[in-house]
């Protein structure tokens, strides 16, 4: 089963024309809880499943749209519960594009998104690999490479091993997730 991408002005107007929907916000719990777009529920994607989104659906027949930072999170989302049976459209642009269209958005405590901590780690990784190579043994430039071998395949596969596992840090999550 496939599933519906639009765009951010089609979700408005879809809303509005149609008020029986659930937006689910696939980002982690501190992401969430630092910005999101009003009405949203945040179901993490690593917890996402057909049965947590019907526990979200108030009569069981709501439209489910799907949203997370910019759009790559949603995506995989909405390929995972289709591929269960469960009918999901993504919002393409994610909570950005929602609010630079200017959507209400709920603000909390700032907090680094996944995709910036990833790029913070692995720079850090090199530069901690390339100075033990240079100045503790060669073989610290190892480290350099698997990391950048790591970014090739995230790259290739849309698949980011490094992401998933900062998802699960505690700083990663909220003391209570708000649904």
């Amino acid at each position: 089963m496939s599933f519906e991408s639009i765009s951010v002005k089609d979700f408005c107007e879809r809303t509005r024309l149609d008020p029986n929907w659930v937006l689910i916000d696939v980002r982690t719990p501190a992401e969430y809880s630092g910005f999101h777009i009003d009405g949203a529920k945040n179901l993490p994607i690593d917890r996402i499943t057909a049965e947590a989104v019907r526990g979200l659906q108030k009569a069981g027949n709501e439209t489910v749209y799907v949203v997370c930072q910019s759009g790559g999170r949603s995506r995989k989302a909405c390929q995972q519960l289709s591929a269960t049976g469960v009918a999901v459209v993504n919002v393409e642009g994610g909570t950005i594009a929602c609010a630079a269209a200017g959507l209400p958005a709920i603000r909390g405590k700032g907090v680094i998104g996944i995709d910036r901590q990833v790029r913070i780690a692995a720079g850090s990784l090199v530069l901690i690999g390339i100075v033990l190579g240079l100045w503790v043994h060669p073989l610290g430039f190892g480290l350099a490479a698997f990391v950048g071998a790591g970014l090739v395949f995230a790259g290739v596969t849309d698949t980011c091993g490094m992401a998933m596992i900062l998802s699960a840090m505690p700083w990663n999550q909220a003391k209570s997730c708000a649904t």
